[in-house]
């Protein structure tokens, strides 16, 4: 939820319209935490993305990020966690799913629990894959910079630059 809050608080204080819906599963118990973000300089209709029609599935989970492809679109990016959170029995095998994932002509796959370690904390590893999608977002760092101040601000300064930097960061993975 997170992701979405700095999105839209940046995609807004750009001056653009948003329409977001979302649906909270039982995240504390391995259930799909879900938002549909609707972009766009002009105004929009309605806050759910139909199948076939999105252009990003950002997600902190790969095989998560699997599900929801019936929702992109041919030329959509599928941005994606490498590190699977095995809560089920059948999982499929990690480094098959990663395959299949690299599969897509436009896909990112990032290790957002390393790079979130090696900044000093996993809270952090949602901000890396944000950072991950930046330059897919049309939103300028300064702006996801400043959203972040406004969301976490009250947590302090230092939670704040740590997810600048966890940003930052992913978006140095993407690069590569």
């Amino acid at each position: 939820m997170s992701i979405a809050a700095v999105i839209g608080t940046a995609a807004v204080d750009s001056g653009l319209y948003l329409k977001q819906s979302e649906v909270h599963g039982m995240s504390q118990r391995g259930g799909a935490v879900q938002s549909h973000l609707r972009i766009s300089d002009k105004p929009v209709a309605s806050d759910l993305i139909p199948e076939g029609d999105c252009d990003i599935i950002l997600s902190v989970e790969p095989l998560e990020g699997l599900r929801y492809l019936p929702f992109l679109n041919k030329s959509g990016w599928l941005i994606t966690n490498s590190v699977p959170f095995i809560n089920i029995d059948n999982y499929p095998d990690p480094e098959k799913l990663n395959s299949y994932i690299k599969s897509f002509q436009n896909h990112i796959l990032v290790d957002a629990e390393s790079i979130a370690k090696d900044l000093g904390s996993i809270k952090v590893s949602n901000m890396v894959m944000l950072g991950a999608a930046a330059s897919l977002l049309g939103l300028s760092q300064e702006m996801l910079d400043e959203s972040i101040r406004i969301l976490f601000g009250k947590k302090g300064d230092e939670i704040v630059e740590l997810n600048i930097e966890a940003v930052k960061n992913g978006r140095m993975a993407a690069k590569k």
